[in-house]
């Protein structure tokens, strides 16, 4: 994914290629994550999971039980800086607003702090993680990349403010209940981290309320 974003930087007269100051930034992502391999690899004995989260169960670690929720938890962060971190910076090129574009940076370089983060969190817990986003996420990129201007601005604030919804419940869920002492310290980060980023995006003004998930009915 990322060498094509390369490639069409370097097509001549595109419009939205990147600039010389967003492949530096670009270039910064690519030297965090090509220190995965390194950072991810089982450490202590403890029993390697295969991507996407699995031995399912439980797994014991010097840190505390390690749950299927808190494996699937690391997943969902790595994944989210896999597509917010390029789309913070296509925001630079792509966005009429000024405010779009602060916020669009805020995101990426939040990002590329985070995923250094659960990149080493994951390696000492032995959790393989993703190395592309998901299929939804993949998709969304798609449909910024063919955006421009105020159009761009108006998906760019509520695709990222409709998932932050979604990964907010995820990530404070986890904070709550795990067992595992590396998890519950990264959550609280992360928890942090996607609640700016909701208020950032909210600080537009472009966010369509009405098209979030209402929250469930009390029990």
């Amino acid at each position: 994914m990322f060498r094509s974003l390369l490639r069409r930087s370097r097509r001549p007269g595109r419009s939205g290629a990147f600039g010389s100051g967003e492949l530096l930034l670009f270039g910064t992502f690519l030297a965090v994550a090509a220190v995965a391999v390194v950072l991810v690899t089982p450490s202590g004995g403890l029993p390697a999971a295969s991507e996407g989260g699995t031995p399912q169960g439980w797994v014991s670690t010097p840190y505390g039980p390690l749950s299927p929720a808190d494996r699937d938890f690391l997943v969902k962060v790595r994944q989210a800086g896999l597509w917010e971190i390029p789309t913070g910076q296509q925001a630079q090129q792509r966005a009429d607003s000024k405010r779009v574009k602060e916020v669009g940076m805020h995101l990426m370089t939040d990002h590329l702090k985070l995923d250094a983060q659960v990149l080493s969190v994951a390696g000492q817990l032995g959790v393989v993680l993703p190395s592309q986003a998901s299929a939804d996420q993949q998709r969304w990129m798609g449909e910024l990349s063919s955006a421009f201007g105020a159009e761009y601005d108006r998906i760019f604030a509520n695709r990222l403010r409709q998932a932050h919804g979604k990964v907010f419940t995820a990530v404070a869920a986890v904070r709550s209940g795990t067992r595992n002492d590396l998890i519950r310290s990264f959550a609280q980060r992360a928890v942090e981290v996607v609640m700016k980023h909701m208020t950032l995006l909210e600080s537009t003004g472009l966010v369509d309320y009405t098209a979030l998930p209402e929250p469930p009915a009390p029990k």
